[in-house]
């Protein structure tokens, strides 16, 4: 079965198991459907309305972020025991902690006594113990109620009633993931064979040698679309194709919530940097094969991971409001070239600097676009069959109300992984 037949076919099966039992988006179904076109010439993008409006972004925010299994930050935000740092996931607030085992807990972020946050969004903490600062009330860090101030002899009181609400948390690969509704698929299936992928690079224990962080006057969606192709590398990124050349672009056979594909590098580079030279060391468990591409994934809904040679990317995205997103971009590093003396992560953070600013700037001026009565949806290139995958798994989305696994991108076989 060629590529081309067998994207149609999986179209075909999704457009047949649609179930719109559980609330769709306020969005029309033929504005959905012909995103979910067999054939691409047929197919079109999402409307205006799935940027733009604040309604669809309240229903992304309960249907699909707290429905997902969100990235909330790494590890080391809650390394030792005691840290506690409160999180947001769509709608929902977390706390965070380490417990003297080591184990990771989360907890919606209220009181059991009235419900008032435990630490405000963004604040962290050391402590031994978790203490409202209403009444006082005090946690564990596991959660139980340890003390109910002047409350303890309340008639039929009885603490171990009272825990903080757990809410299901896990960690791959040193990065924290969050499902806030409680009822997304197993973090396995979630994840998918894209454990396999990154396990050469084996993140778990590298440490962060930069990270910055960008307010972006565009849509979140935006940002990952623009992440899924390099249809307009020519045109903004010349630093990026004096590396990588745009049309090396190869797509990569996913299983779970993730699209992906790679760009192999030109014969005179080595890594993704201005000169093409790296100011580190080739990570130990990649292949030959491996360190000549750069290999860039999606795992929905906010995690963009970048894998090079010498180092590991991410984006890790916030949606503010329909027109405004928070971008934290983070570059890893194996913890022996961290931390040898003199180390300078500026050859990877400087080249992709200029790269996201380029992108950002891209990504704005489609919003910008998009508030014009000029905008219509409009055809996919063959290029953009990531954008298209993306597209129709919101699509899919927007129709039965819960998250589905994206159609396989025709670029090409996984033989670099």
């Amino acid at each position: 079965m060629n590529s081309v037949n067998h994207c149609q076919f999986e179209y075909r099966q999704w457009r047949r198991n649609v179930n719109t039992s559980l609330p769709p988006a306020p969005l029309t179904k033929s504005e959905l459907d012909i995103v979910l076109e067999e054939r691409l010439s047929d197919a079109r993008t999402l409307p205006a309305d799935a940027y733009l409006s604040q309604e669809i972004l309240d229903w992304e925010r309960k249907n699909l972020l707290e429905a997902a299994w969100v990235c909330v930050g790494r590890s080391s935000d809650v390394a030792k025991a005691g840290d506690q740092k409160a999180v947001r996931v769509g709608t929902q607030g977390v706390l965070l902690t380490r417990d003297e085992s080591g184990d990771l807990h989360a907890f919606y972020n209220a009181c059991r006594h009235r419900g008032h946050e435990l630490l405000a969004v963004g604040q962290c903490a050391n402590k031994k113990l978790v203490q409202c600062p209403y009444h006082a009330w005090v946690f564990g860090l596991n959660g139980e109620l340890r003390s109910a101030t002047q409350f303890m002899d309340t008639e039929n009181f009885n603490k171990e009633e009272w825990p903080l609400i757990e809410v299901r948390s896990v960690e791959w690969f040193g990065w924290i993931f969050i499902n806030a509704s409680g009822d997304a698929p197993e973090f396995s299936e979630w994840v998918g064979n894209l454990t396999e992928v990154v396990a050469p690079w084996d993140p778990t224990d590298m440490v962060i040698g930069e990270s910055h962080s960008y307010t972006l006057k565009t849509n979140w969606k935006t940002v990952i679309e623009n992440y899924l192709e390099c249809y307009h590398c020519p045109s903004i990124h010349p630093e990026l194709c004096r590396v990588a050349p745009p049309e090396s672009a190869m797509g990569l056979h996913q299983t779970g919530m993730w699209l992906g594909g790679g760009l192999e590098f030109r014969d005179d580079a080595d890594t993704n940097s201005l000169d093409g030279r790296s100011g580190g060391d080739r990570i130990a468990g990649i292949s030959d094969e491996q360190a000549r591409w750069t290999l860039y994934f999606m795992l929905a809904p906010n995690l963009l991971l970048t894998l090079q040679p010498d180092y590991v990317m991410t984006h890790r995205l916030v949606p503010l409001s329909p027109g405004e997103t928070w971008v934290e971009c983070t570059w890893y590093f194996p913890r022996e070239v961290a931390e040898r003396p003199g180390f300078d992560p500026s050859f990877a953070a400087d080249f992709w600097d200029i790269t996201n600013k380029q992108d950002f700037a891209a990504c704005e001026s489609v919003y910008q676009g998009m508030l014009t009565d000029g905008y219509r949806p409009g055809p996919f290139d063959e290029r953009e069959d990531g954008v298209r995958a993306f597209q129709a798994q919101l699509a899919t989305a927007y129709l039965t109300g819960r998250w589905e696994k994206p159609l396989q991108i025709s670029l090409g076989a996984s033989h670099v992984v």
